[in-house]
């Protein structure tokens, strides 16, 4: 079944964003597959956003580190070490990290040279951290307190069904 996303271009991003809870929820239900879901999620954040990079980092508990999940944006680094950047961060601590300039993240990974700002918001099923929605701007300080108040919102969206989710077909 094709989906259009119904919101209005002219809205600001934050409100875009907002909007894009009541669609989002209706391309999550009925599908089982994680991986899907995390898909669409991805690609909805972006197509309302355009911000330079858009996606999931999910957690590798048997290698103890976050590997790749669906994204849109430029090719992205595959594993992510506990202790080096923001998603690590995030995954670790199980808050939202905002970071107005990577350069001044200590230990920040740079996947791509165009990111200049981040937040990573974590994703949390009932054993803790399952995953991290990460986001990244090629402008400074490019994240507004709404916006980020939006992907949490986004998120918390995900967590409500993660754990109902199949994760291979």
């Amino acid at each position: 079944m094709a989906h259009d996303l119904p919101i209005e271009a002219s809205l600001t991003r934050e409100e875009r964003l907002e909007a894009l809870l009541g669609p989002l929820g209706h391309l999550l239900e009925g599908e089982a597959l994680g991986w899907a879901n995390l898909a669409n999620a991805a690609s909805a954040i972006h197509a309302v956003t355009a911000w330079h990079w858009v996606g999931f980092y999910v957690v590798d508990a048997a290698a103890n580190n976050l590997v790749l999940g669906p994204f849109q944006g430029p090719v992205a680094c595959t594993r992510l070490a506990p202790g080096r950047g923001v998603c690590a961060a995030a995954w670790q601590t199980g808050q939202t990290q905002v970071v107005p300039d990577v350069e001044a993240f200590p230990g920040h990974v740079a996947c791509s040279s165009l990111s200049r700002s981040e937040v990573v918001i974590p994703v949390k099923g009932p054993q803790g951290v399952v995953a991290v929605l990460d986001v990244d701007s090629a402008e400074l300080g490019d994240f507004s307190e709404r916006e980020v108040r939006a992907l949490e919102r986004i998120v918390e969206t995900l967590e409500t069904s993660w754990g109902q989710w199949a994760w291979f077909v």
